[in-house]
């Protein structure tokens, strides 16, 4: 008798099983917790919205999660299966947490005086001033690569250059400096014998 007393008095184990979705989307719920109050323990949802625990019958469990009102479940206390699965939809909750401001310091006080005591840089624009160095910028100027434009507008003017040279239009330094031109200095010469340049009297 004693026994069948015992037997009639343990509750049968449940596996727990189901998927935690939105309302109206069935979309699962990843990380929503599934928790029994009485035995202090849970689990959490996976990334589909599922979800398994080992229960009691007759146990309640609360099914919440961040945005969403709490559900709550009970297992029939005659329960007679091993397992029992739910589809639980949450209802959005739209909850306003409270205003959290973080502040370095104890008091308002505290953030005042050390705010008037900070110490700034005297110079304004020394960033610019180092940004704009001379050295600097002349070591930027000459290790830049040259654009494609600029090397298509060099070539061109370089082609155009050696045209001219050939047809003899071009600007020639030995030829616009009389004192290296050769036909100049034989002129002068025949000028210096012919007594071109003799005073007159």
């Amino acid at each position: 008798m004693p026994r069948h007393a015992q037997a009639q008095g343990q509750r049968q184990v449940v596996q727990f099983t189901g998927i935690v979705a939105t309302g109206d989307s069935l979309l699962g719920v990843p990380g929503a917790t599934v928790f029994l109050p009485k035995a202090g323990r849970g689990t959490a949802t996976n990334a589909y919205g599922y979800f398994s625990i080992p229960v009691l019958a007759g146990d309640s469990i609360v099914i919440r999660s961040l945005g969403y009102r709490n559900q709550y479940v009970v297992i029939p206390p005659d329960y007679p299966r091993q397992s029992y699965s739910v589809i639980v939809q949450l209802k959005e909750d739209a909850t306003v947490l409270p205003e959290v401001r973080v502040f370095p310091y104890v008091t308002e006080k505290d953030f005042k005086r050390a705010f008037l005591a900070l110490k700034l840089p005297k110079e304004r624009g020394t960033r610019t001033a180092e940004n704009l160095n001379e050295d600097i910028l002349r070591r930027i100027f000459q290790n830049a690569p040259v654009t494609s434009m600029a090397n298509y507008r060099q070539t061109m003017q370089q082609q155009q250059l050696d045209q001219q040279r050939r047809m003899g239009t071009a600007p020639n330094p030995y030829s616009n400096n009389p004192l290296l031109n050769p036909f100049s200095w034989l002129q002068l010469i025949n000028q210096i014998k012919n007594g071109e340049f003799k005073k007159k009297d």
